[in-house]
């Protein structure tokens, strides 16, 4: 059993909890994630790792509460365990030094983006963050980016705080403005990343996306978590979740996505979830 040393609300949609896992906090990276259960009829919840303390054995997680099985989630309080807690698993995040990195969060994006980030400025790199959210409650961790990136970049859809409009315009603003930029690190909704990447692309501007389909098993073996990369089938397990996002076939992503979309509405309905 792994016990949940800290639970806090971040807004009305997302919550964060400090898990003791020791194994898991010994051999995780940047870029991985883990699958937990709660109760032994629980479903298997993929959620990425946000943070790790490895003298403290820890691993940070954080999740939005859309669902029956992130609602039993979200009833767990300090002190309280999960019944199980798997990883890490996938592709850590292939760290490159450079110049100057564009992070993009959207919304629980900022969390596996964090120690991405964090990761690149201890090695020297430049780093910058473009964060959006629909309002305020929803721009995540930008103090925290403050800590090692030169600029921290706010947008958001009401205007509430910071730029008016979307990450994609500041990004934009970026890049025609002459910025040098060696790549940039996207991560979010799908839309979102899309996004970026029909930013990115016409400058054949190197950008990774962190995909994250349908997944049950998180080992390969359900192959419910492919995608088309560059013509080829990938899974997002185990080749991922971290992918060249210009070479991501993102209609075929969305299309996915969208397979079970009318079982979320119905399940958030009953559980009056708001999505």
């Amino acid at each position: 059993m792994y016990e949940i040393l800290k639970k806090e609300v971040l807004n009305d949609a997302v919550e964060l909890m400090v898990v003791h896992a020791p194994y898991v906090a010994r051999k995780c990276e940047p870029g991985q994630f883990i699958i937990l259960r709660v109760g032994e009829d629980g479903e298997r919840i993929p959620l990425t790792i946000a943070d790790y303390d490895r003298e403290k054995e820890t691993i940070t997680i954080i999740y939005q509460v859309v669902g029956y099985s992130t609602i039993q989630l979200s009833k767990l309080q300090q002190g309280d365990c999960l019944t199980d807690f798997v990883g890490p698993l996938g592709e850590p995040t292939k760290l490159v030094k450079s110049n100057h990195v564009v992070g993009v969060a959207g919304g629980v994006g900022s969390a596996p983006l964090y120690s991405q980030l964090r990761a690149l400025a201890a090695m020297g790199v430049e780093c910058d963050v473009i964060i959006g959210g629909r309002e305020t409650q929803y721009v995540l961790w930008a103090d925290k980016f403050k800590e090692f990136c030169k600029n921290v970049y706010i947008t958001t859809d009401d205007g509430s705080m910071g730029h008016h409009g979307f990450v994609t315009d500041v990004l934009k603003d970026m890049i025609d403005r002459g910025d040098e930029i060696d790549e940039v690190i996207a991560i979010g909704p799908v839309p979102m990343m899309r996004a970026v990447v029909n930013v990115t692309k016409p400058h054949n501007l190197k950008t990774s996306v962190s995909l994250n389909p349908i997944m049950i098993d998180g080992t390969g073996m359900c192959g419910c978590c492919r995608v088309t990369v560059d013509g080829k089938i990938k899974f997002a397990c185990v080749d991922g979740p971290d992918f060249d996002g210009l070479l991501v076939d993102f209609d075929e992503l969305v299309t996915r996505q969208r397979m079970f979309k009318s079982e979320e509405s119905h399940i958030c309905k009953i559980t009056g979830v708001k999505r």
